[in-house]
């Protein structure tokens, strides 16, 4: 767990309902059999108090989640915290619903690694097996829904994952002594869209956050009438298993959370759907442990000091970031027509979108690797490249997915020509999510005429573990200087 004991224990924490360490650990009391996050009022006697690294440690041993605190808010760990990156890695695929989908088998060959070991490597870190863990991430997916939502008991199970609405009603009433009707009845207000046509969830993230900074840099690589952006929110269209429509998000004032906004005809999807919103604004991450160490360089002190909260921008489809990445590096002053011409020539307009600004869906793999795109003015070459980059994603042997690893993309994307190393640098910054990536300047992530003087030969080391979130400081600087 990411708490220096040296400072402050983590039994302090849950005395001062400290929610800056929400999700990094959970405290459970013997006394009542509940687990709560370290921002619940409750103050237990120390020595009724456990420690588990995760919810679904305490809720293999027995406890049930407070009804007070609501552990379900608290925001996800920072996958970085493992020391294994099998684990980091295993949890991005949970987290994308592989154990939904497919057994403990299918997420370890996707590993490479024996199921026995992967067992180990998860109860080591987080104290559960990885089927414990999603049936928990299950659980308190589907306690949100019931408490935010006006979805049915059937649609809540199957948003969750839940196989049955027998097996959800069983795991509810295992777990909170109660049937899912009967929590509904004590919820807190829920934002209810009154036509019935959105479902709105809160994503809660640890503060603070530079909203300007990462709302400016997806606005600057929006892709037209696929994405739209403003000072206020983020908007794009996406497709899920056939099902299409237009998702909102924008930063709630005076709380530490995002309202994610989606058409109700996806919510089945919700569970996969808020892990890839979590991932495009990097909810995960602790900036207070990223700035403390920004701050020991003098270079970067002052851009930290004076707006804290720095995050990496994700992306909804790493494939669509790829090709943007393509785009913009073989033709920089094209980029934006050419994948214009991209969107409206062979993307599935949205037929019932209102809105101009956001009426094309991005085009699929499938169809650019086999489309003759010389046709819309790209040269021969980038043509190539990307029917290359387009074939490799369709057939399987090139993804995205939380699978795979910065050396293996590297080496997969390096084989298609016209790729090099500042579009690497974008994907494996945007997809993978690498907090330590070293890169002095990237014409594809920063304004061109980007100026740092103060760049010295061991930038290198400096910043280190989160050289990557040093970058996104100095880019944002000079991006609005």
């Amino acid at each position: 767990m990411t708490i220096d004991v040296s400072q402050i224990s983590p039994y302090d924490v849950v005395t001062r309902n400290d929610p800056r360490f929400d999700g990094q650990f959970y405290s459970a009391v013997l006394t009542t059999g509940i687990f709560c996050r370290p921002g619940c009022p409750a103050k237990p006697r120390s020595e009724n108090v456990r420690f588990f690294a995760t919810a679904a440690a305490a809720a293999e041993s027995g406890f049930r989640p407070c009804l007070r605190c609501h552990p379900e808010l608290a925001p996800d760990p920072p996958e970085w915290q493992h020391a294994s990156l099998v684990v980091s890695r295993a949890l991005r695929l949970i987290g994308e619903g592989i154990l939904d989908e497919s057994g403990i088998d299918e997420l370890a060959r996707r590993l490479n690694i024996s199921c026995r070991q992967l067992q180990r490597l998860f109860v080591e870190e987080l104290g559960a097996p990885p089927v414990a863990v999603a049936q928990t991430r299950r659980l308190l997916f589907a306690k949100k829904l019931i408490d935010e939502t006006d979805l049915s008991m059937a649609e809540i199970a199957f948003s969750a994952g839940y196989t049955s609405v027998r097996r959800f009603n069983e795991a509810i009433r295992q777990t909170y002594a109660r049937t899912p009707t009967e929590l509904r009845q004590r919820r807190r207000r829920a934002i209810v869209d009154p036509a019935g046509t959105t479902i709105d969830l809160k994503l809660f993230y640890r503060q603070p956050y530079n909203w300007p900074a990462m709302l400016a840099f997806l606005a600057e690589h929006a892709t037209p009438l696929v994405e739209a952006v403003d000072a206020q929110s983020y908007r794009r269209t996406i497709r899920m298993d056939g099902a299409s429509g237009i998702i909102e998000v924008r930063p709630l004032p005076r709380q530490p959370a995002v309202l994610l906004r989606a058409p109700f005809k996806l919510a089945r999807h919700l569970l996969p759907l808020t892990e890839r919103v979590k991932q495009l604004f990097d909810l995960k991450a602790d900036p207070a442990a990223i700035d403390e160490c920004l701050l020991r360089d003098p270079a970067l002190a002052p851009l930290v000091r004076s707006a804290p909260g720095m995050r990496l921008p994700g992306s909804w489809d790493g494939y669509e970031v790829a090709l943007r990445a393509l785009l913009d590096a073989s033709a920089p002053h094209q980029g934006k027509a050419l994948v214009t011409a991209l969107v409206t020539t062979f993307g599935d307009m949205l037929p019932e979108s209102s809105d101009l600004a956001l009426s094309y869906l991005f085009p699929t793999p499938d169809r650019l690797g086999v489309v003759p795109l010389v046709d819309i003015g790209l040269s021969a070459p980038l043509a190539h490249a990307i029917q290359r980059l387009s074939r490799a994603v369709a057939d399987g042997s090139l993804t995205f997915g939380g699978a795979a690893s910065l050396s293996t993309l590297s080496a997969q994307l390096s084989a298609i020509p016209g790729i090099d190393a500042p579009i690497i640098h974008a994907v494996a910054l945007r997809v993978l999510g690498e907090p330590d990536l070293c890169f002095t300047d990237n014409p594809l992530m920063s304004p061109d005429a980007l100026v740092r003087p103060e760049l010295t030969p061991d930038y290198s080391e400096r910043g280190r573990p989160w050289r990557s979130y040093a970058f996104m400081y100095r880019s944002a600087t000079a991006r609005s200087a």
